[in-house]
């Protein structure tokens, strides 16, 4: 048995994946709870309810460390950096990181037939803080004093590798930016739109490995082109886009991310601010933007030569709204690549299916020029490992374009 305040080793303290279905939620709860503890601390000021019963981030068969009165200061020193060495070492455990993984991995795709998870609401908290812990294995997380910090905010590091044309050697493309505790309530608009969701960071990916496919090159885009990313959230595309187009002849590009909730918005700038000074070749901009009633105005006012969205779209108007704008934004010759999360359980069941459905309506809007904005292609994505909320079963990539 570990000693009072230690915290086990997850291939001791894991439940065994053929036992799921016999806890309750609390049960359950607390085995996340004691990953996110190891994994993903927090600072001591914020409360990340993991379950209804238990706010507490400690291992659910550990004690209390009481203060006596009667320990000194340096003894409490010497504990602690005892301690934090305990934990630093079990985290940089490549077997147990594993051993975690996979349990995560097993735990998220038997979430929804686990009876301890009676209610929709408990099956996505459930799943929403399980992939939250498995994205930490993905990305790196700031320094753990930042992290310590009461006023910090949860930073990650990205990290993507461009492929540029007539060059061996890839280069690297790094972005940080505030993920605002993500994961905690996927219900709440500030958090939705203070985290980087899986497509975000497949999209990325997906850019910078292929930049072509995405008409990313010097003699598609011109050397300044205009891209206006929809539901930008924390912005990850658009910082990923401002990072990589001046290695490809575009120097001069001017990138939008676009919101609508002020809280988001203010995480953009800051996220801009960390990633892009003033003065640099890439302009990157943000605007507020509401799909369901656009104001075009600066810096809106002009045609889009690529419009981006990723993972946006979380009830049937969505599209409509998504499509009605992007009619009005996209340029004459442009091109809208739309990446939709295919999640076949839980409350968005099928909600990314009203994409096509949304395009095929003859009583939809038409551009200037009297064409319609249509689906020129689509292709389905595998998910991506550990990437992604445990209910993401894929992706739907869309071309959209005139005709």
């Amino acid at each position: 048995m570990a000693p009072s305040g230690c915290m086990l080793p997850p291939s001791s303290s894991l439940p065994p994946l053929s036992t799921l279905a016999k806890l309750s939620e609390q049960q359950i709860f607390e085995a996340i709870q004691g990953l996110s503890a190891l994994y993903c601390p927090l600072p001591a000021s914020v409360a990340f309810k993991l379950s209804p019963e238990s706010n507490s981030l400690s291992h659910p068969a550990s004690t209390p460390l009481v203060d006596s009165g009667y320990t000194s200061g340096t003894e409490d020193d010497n504990l602690d950096a005892t301690h934090e060495k305990s934990l630093d070492a079990l985290r940089a455990d490549g077997f147990e990181r594993s051993f975690a993984e996979r349990w995560l991995t097993g735990f998220m795709a038997r979430a929804y037939d686990l009876p301890g998870l009676g209610s929709e609401d408990a099956q996505d908290r459930a799943l929403d803080q399980a992939s939250w812990v498995l994205e930490s294995f993905v990305v790196s997380t700031a320094n753990q004093d930042e992290l310590n910090d009461d006023h910090s905010d949860f930073m990650r590091e990205f990290s993507f590798q461009l492929a540029v044309p007539g060059r061996q050697q890839e280069v690297p493309v790094d972005v940080r930016l505030n993920d605002g505790l993500a994961g905690k309530n996927s219900t709440d608009c500030d958090d939705v739109g203070l985290q980087s969701w899986g497509a975000s960071i497949v999209f990325s990916d997906l850019m910078c490995a292929e930049p072509s496919r995405f008409g990313l090159t010097q003699p598609k885009l011109g050397t300044s082109p205009r891209i206006i990313e929809l539901g930008a959230g924390t912005g990850l595309v658009s910082l990923v886009l401002a990072a990589m187009l001046p290695h490809l002849g575009a120097a001069k590009s001017d990138v939008i991310a676009t919101d609508y909730h002020p809280a988001v918005l203010d995480n953009l700038r800051a996220n801009i601010a960390t990633n892009f000074p003033l003065d640099g070749p890439v302009s990157v901009h943000t605007s507020l933007l509401d799909w369901s009633a656009p104001v075009l105005d600066s810096p809106l006012d002009l045609p889009a030569d690529i419009l981006i969205a990723t993972d946006v779209v979380y009830a049937p108007e969505h599209a409509v709204w998504l499509r009605d704008c992007a009619t009005r934004l996209l340029a004459p010759d442009g091109v809208f690549w739309l990446l939709v999360t295919v999640r076949q359980n839980g409350r968005f069941e099928g909600i990314s299916n009203t994409v096509e459905e949304a395009f095929a309506t003859t009583d939809r809007p038409r551009g200037e020029d009297g064409r319609l904005l249509s689906i020129l292609s689509s292709e389905k994505l595998e998910k991506r490992g550990s990437v992604g909320r445990g209910d993401e079963s894929g992706y739907r990539l869309f071309r959209l374009g005139w005709a």
